[in-house]
């Protein structure tokens, strides 16, 4: 079972920084790609950012400029960078891997996260 504990999470003002962290069980090279997601209260989960395992990164138009995902592989770790934060960025933050799985002998990734973090809360005021 992969673990996946995000930290990093807090209050800050408008137009402040916060880096949030994901240290995973496994190696990342055990992922297809992992990602961050967000949620805020009364809206749906939606995709933040997403990085593969070969570096490709993709972000939602509403973070681009602001946000940047990386991951250190011997650490074991997923970052996501948050600068210029807005209000509307307050939501439960949410770490999740596309984890490879085998069968007779077949690598397959999965086409949706099937690992999740507990969540890290960002609360930015104005």
């Amino acid at each position: 079972q992969v673990q996946l504990v995000e930290s990093g999470g807090g209050s800050v003002q408008a137009g402040g920084s916060l880096k949030l962290s994901c240290a995973a069980s496994v190696p990342i090279s055990s992922t297809c790609g992992m990602d961050w997601y967000r949620q805020a209260p009364g809206k749906e989960r939606e995709l933040v950012s997403t990085i593969s395992n070969g570096g490709t990164t993709t972000y939602a138009d509403s973070v681009k400029d602001r946000f940047t995902i990386s991951q250190d592989n011997a650490k074991r770790t997923l970052y996501l960078q948050m600068n210029s934060l807005k209000t509307e960025d307050t939501a439960m933050y949410y770490c999740a891997a596309r984890v490879k799985k085998y069968t007779l002998g077949i690598t397959r990734c999965p086409d949706a996260p099937n690992a999740w973090g507990q969540g890290t809360q960002v609360t930015v005021s104005s």
